[in-house]
C-alpha cells in the first residue's frame, strides 16, 4: 500500500512477499551505496489493501505538522493540473525548472505522496508527479485494468506533456510502472529510480497453464455465482478499507517511523473515495488486475532496459524486503543501490535521506546522459 491501502491478508503475502525472510541485519549507517547487477521480484505488484481506488473523507485525530526542516507540497483538495488522456481526466503536479523528473506513486496513493520530495527536487529539476488512472485525483475510469494501461499512460505523458528526455521515479506499483514505461521509451527515458518496487520474476519451472473449454455449468451458473460472491466480499472489504482508522493502521504497519502518518497523508488517500465509481474501480482492480500479474515479469522487462537504474530501498519493509533489491542487483548490471532504515515508503518516511540519494544519483546520471547525447549529435 504505497502509503495507501488496507488489503486482503492473502493478497498481502502473495503480492508483496515473494521471498520469505526470517530476519536480516540492517546497516548501521543512514544509507549505503553499491553498484552491481540487479533483479526484481514480481510478487509485490500491488499494496496490501486497496484503500486505493478511492475512499471516504472523514476527519482524523492525527497531527498535520510537516517534517521539521523539510519543505512540504501544499495540499489542494481540488488538485493541481489536469491532462486529458484517451478521454479520461489525469491529475498531475509540476514544479521547478531544469531536466525533467517524473514521480509515480504506488498502489492506492497519489501525487501528494511525494509531498516532501517535490519541493526539494524542484530546486534543481522540473518535477512532475502524476496520478495513475483509477487513483488519486485522476478519473476513476470503468475500464479493464492492466499494468499496460499505466505503462501507456506514462509513455504518453512523457511524449505529450514532458516532451524531452526524462528520469522516471516510482514507489511500489509506480516502480514497476516506471520500468515497463522505460522499456517502451528507450530514447526518452535516461534513468529509472525504484523505491521498494513491486514486480515479480518469472518462474522457469512453472508449466504453462492449460486452458480448458468451459462447460455450460461453469459459464452460466458457477461463474455468475462466483462474481456475486466476489462483489459481496469485496464490497465489504472496500467499505472497511476506506475508513480513516483502517488507513492509519495500515500505514503505521509499514512506516517504521510513524511520525509522518498524519492528517495530510490519510486525507490524500481517503479523499478520492468520494468519487461514485471508486467502489467499482476497487472491484475491478482486485478481480482483474491482481489476477493477471503473471503475464509480466521483471526479468523480461529489465532485459529490455539499458539506462542507469537506482534502487532506494527501505530495508525494514514488511512486504518487500532487502532480498528483492539484492536480487535486482544480481540481474541488472547498471545499478546503484541505496539501503535505508525505513519501511515500504522511504520517500515519505525519511524524505531527507531519499532526496539526498536521488539528487546525488541524478546529478551523475543526467550529466552522463547529456554528455552521451552531445557525442551522438556531434
Amino acid at each position: 500500500m504505497s502509503s495507501s491501502c488496507a488489503v486482503l491478508p492473502s493478497a498481502r503475502t502473495e503480492l508483496f512477499n515473494p521471498v520469505h525472510e526470517s530476519r536480516f541485519i540492517a546497516p548501521t549507517r543512514p544509507f549505503q551505496c553499491n553498484r552491481s547487477k540487479c533483479v526484481m521480484s514480481r510478487r509485490g505488484f500491488a499494496f496490501r489493501g486497496v484503500a486505493a481506488s478511492g475512499l471516504s473523507v472523514v476527519g482524523s485525530s492525527l497531527t498535520t505538522q510537516p517534517v521539521e526542516g523539510v519543505e512540504r507540497l501544499p495540499f489542494k483538495p481540488e488538485g493541481y493540473n489536469f491532462w486529458t488522456w484517451r478521454g479520461h481526466k489525469i491529475h498531475y503536479v509540476v514544479q521547478g525548472e531544469g531536466p525533467p523528473v517524473v514521480l509515480i506513486h504506488g498502489f492506492g496513493a497519489s501525487a501528494f505522496h511525494w509531498r516532501y520530495n517535490i519541493p526539494e527536487l524542484a530546486k534543481k529539476y522540473k518535477v512532475y508527479a502524476i496520478d495513475l488512472l483509477g487513483f488519486g485525483w485522476s478519473e476513476k475510469a470503468l475500464i479493464e485494468y492492466d499494468a499496460m494501461v499505466w505503462r501507456d499512460q506514462v509513455v504518453d505523458f512523457v511524449n505529450e506533456i514532458v516532451k524531452e528526455p526524462t528520469v522516471l521515479v516510482g514507489n511500489s506499483l509506480g516502480g514497476f510502472t516506471a520500468l515497463v514505461a522505460a522499456a517502451g521509451l528507450p530514447e526518452q527515458v535516461i534513468g529509472v529510480a525504484l523505491l521498494n518496487s513491486a514486480g515479480q520474476f518469472g518462474n522457469p519451472n512453472s508449466e504453462a497453464e492449460k486452458s480448458e473449454e468451459e462447460t455450460a455449468l461453469q459459464r452460466f451458473i458457477l461463474k455468475p455465482l462466483k462474481e456475486i460472491f466476489q462483489r459481496v466480499i469485496l464490497g465489504f472489504l472496500f467499505w472497511q478499507a476506506k475508513q480513516p482508522a483502517r488507513v492509519e493502521s495500515v500505514l503505521k504497519s509499514v512506516y517504521k517511523n510513524t511520525s509522518n502518518v498524519d492528517d495530510y497523508l490519510v486525507e490524500s488517500i481517503t479523499m478520492p473515495a468520494a468519487d461514485p465509481n471508486a467502489g467499482e474501480v476497487y472491484y475491478r482492480l482486485m478481480t482483474q488486475f491482481m489476477t493477471n500479474q503473471t503475464k509480466y515479469t521483471l526479468d523480461s522487462v529489465l532485459s529490455k532496459m539499458s539506462c542507469p537504474l537506482l534502487l532506494v530501498w527501505g530495508d525494514l519493509d514488511p512486504w518487500v524486503g532487502p532480498a528483492k533489491a539484492n536480487r535486482i542487483k544480481e540481474f541488472y548490471p547498471n545499478t546503484t543501490l541505496v539501503n535505508l532504515q525505513a519501511g515500504h515508503c522511504p520517500h515519505d518516511e525519511v524524505p531527507e535521506l531519499v532526496n539526498r540519494a536521488l539528487l546525488d544519483w541524478l546529478s551523475t546520471s543526467t550529466s552522463e546522459a547529456e554528455a552521451e547525447a552531445s557525442l551522438q549529435t556531434v
